[in-house]
């Protein structure tokens, strides 16, 4: 009787511990801690940037600054540019393009298709809050280098038959110096640039680009993919089959 009860005490402390494990929590070392650490915390907040989780911000924060400076000028930076555009060529090669010209592509202009790191070399690597016309007399330069990666992928898409549309955040007044600047990178032959008019200042980036995409689409176009650094190029409505978000840590924009 008393090897029975003893087997019976054993059984149910077995199944009581099979069925109720102990909960287990994550221990991070305690030399790691996320306010003292500048590296962890930088890159903890790029990855709330880049996955839209992060509250609007006008600056980069101090603490991040060379942390920005090394990403955006370094290798980094680059091959997160190449892996997002060689996830769009690989989509944009499952679309059967009908060949009539209204499989579209949207680009963004500014840390899309041109780059600004030569404006923001001088201006801070977004430490300062943006100024409009210092920025509009960079531009108005019209020598800004190509995004490699998005070069190469605005050459693929027309290859492949994708009609180009770029929408950008800029206003009509530097359309000129937009375009002479595109065609300095390298980039021909789109569709259409389409810019900021007078009916369009003040309103959000998210609701005007919306409104641009949602006239593309009521003129009969199919949106198949749009590439952008900010959400704000992205979301909305009138949005793409799948868009495609470009690293950037020099601005924001809601």
């Amino acid at each position: 009787m008393y090897y029975f009860k003893f087997i019976l005490t054993f059984s149910l402390l077995a199944v009581k511990s099979l069925s109720s494990p102990e909960p287990t929590h994550l221990r991070l070392p305690s030399n790691r801690k996320l306010g003292g650490d500048d590296t962890l915390y930088c890159e903890s907040w790029r990855f709330t940037v880049e996955t839209n989780d992060c509250e609007p911000w006008n600056t980069v924060p101090n603490r991040c600054l060379e942390f920005v400076k090394s990403y955006m000028t370094g290798d980094r930076y680059k091959s997160d540019s190449y892996f997002v555009a060689e996830n769009a060529l690989s989509f944009a090669k499952s679309i059967n393009v009908s060949g009539d010209g209204f499989d579209a592509w949207v680009f963004d202009v500014d840390e899309t298709l041109l780059s600004g790191l030569p404006y923001y070399e001088r201006h801070g690597f977004g430490s300062e809050v943006f100024n409009e016309e210092t920025f509009y007399e960079w531009c108005s330069l019209a020598n800004a280098p190509a995004v490699p990666a998005s070069l190469e992928l605005y050459k693929e898409l027309q290859q492949l038959g994708f009609t180009i549309f770029i929408l950008t955040g800029r206003d009509e007044s530097v359309r000129n110096s937009t375009e002479a600047g595109l065609r300095f990178a390298g980039f021909s032959d789109w569709k259409r640039l389409i810019l900021r008019d007078p009916s369009d200042k003040g309103v959000p980036p998210t609701i005007y680009k919306s409104g641009k995409r949602k006239e593309l689409v009521d003129a009969g176009y199919r949106i198949r993919g749009n590439s952008g650094d900010q959400w704000s190029d992205l979301l909305g409505f009138g949005i793409a089959q799948r868009s495609f978000k470009l690293p950037n840590l020099l601005y924001y924009l809601p």
